[in-house]
């Protein structure tokens, strides 16, 4: 079982100042302790419904950029990308960027983006839910395309792009690994099943949640004559790794057994001191859990 970090709250420590040597500092940490990937978030406020949002937000692939430099073999990626945030084919290229300087470590992660205030907030058009997700499965297309041979225009309903020119290529093969995050039964796993290398699950509604979801994904599976087993599956862990250590291994057992190969967890304390206390107390039980 792999796990990864979710670094989701600038606001420690209170100074600004110092919000770039914790970062560098809980990214190497997690690095040295064995972690497999690294993520943020994609907002530019903090989210409203867990914090106030006033709180510190950094924008994410700038920050991601900056972990790059500090790491050397993690995955590095977005959780998740919001659809309405960035044009797709700048997307494509900012993604490959990441890929490009990190030496192939980039990831794609996207879904619908859903938080209105920040959208209004900062002018970006905000669009009834069913235009977001023929943007999403655009998006799609358009990046398959741009990280193809195919350089030529795209023609969708919502995007119209004259050239698809991707100068230099990502270094990932055949491209960054495409991770959809959400569960939505209906468009996001069909979605997966469609383009996904991997798809993102939150744990907070119990194993029963996440195995329903996994069964609607083998359904769209086979509906779209997609192998279900080349999908990686992971999970946002529900349980706080460092409350409960034989709790939170319990789960990973149960999403193990589920076919979930990486747990995501976030930061409940100091960051640094999280990444560090997860090297010595929770890793080297977790490697006994596939």
């Amino acid at each position: 079982m792999k796990l990864g970090l979710h670094y989701w709250n600038y606001s420690t420590p209170a100074d600004p100042t110092g919000i770039a040597l914790t970062l560098a500092q809980t990214a190497t940490s997690a690095e040295q302790a064995g972690v497999a990937s690294f993520t943020v978030m994609d907002h530019f406020f903090q989210m409203d419904a867990v914090f106030a949002a006033e709180e510190p937000m950094l924008e994410a692939y700038t920050t991601l950029g900056y972990v790059a430099a500090k790491t050397q073999r993690m995955t590095l990626g977005v959780l998740v990308t919001g659809v309405m945030y960035r044009y797709p084919g700048l997307l494509a290229k900012t993604v490959t960027t990441l890929d490009v300087l990190s030496g192939g470590r980039a990831r794609l992660g996207i879904g619908a983006s859903w938080y209105e205030r920040e959208q209004l907030g900062l002018g970006v058009p905000v669009v009834p839910v069913a235009e977001r997700f023929e943007r999403l499965e655009e998006t799609l297309r358009i990046c398959l395309q741009m990280w193809s041979a195919d350089d030529g225009p795209f023609n969708g309903k919502h995007y119209q792009l004259a050239e698809t020119i991707n100068s230099p290529q990502p270094l990932s093969r055949p491209h960054p690994p495409i991770m959809i995050g959400g569960g939505g039964e209906k468009k996001t796993l069909l979605l997966v099943a469609r383009y996904a290398d991997a798809c993102n699950l939150f744990g907070r509604g119990g194993i029963d949640d996440v195995a329903r979801k996994l069964d609607v994904l083998r359904g769209h599976c086979a509906a779209e004559g997609r192998d279900y087993d080349t999908i990686e599956k992971t999970v946002v862990a529900g349980q706080a790794p460092l409350e409960d250590i034989d709790a939170f291994l319990a789960e990973v057992s149960e999403y193990a057994a589920l076919g979930v190969s990486e747990v995501q967890v976030t930061p409940d304390r100091h960051p640094v001191e999280f990444a560090q206390r997860l090297g010595d107390e929770v890793l080297p039980r977790l490697a006994d859990i596939s």
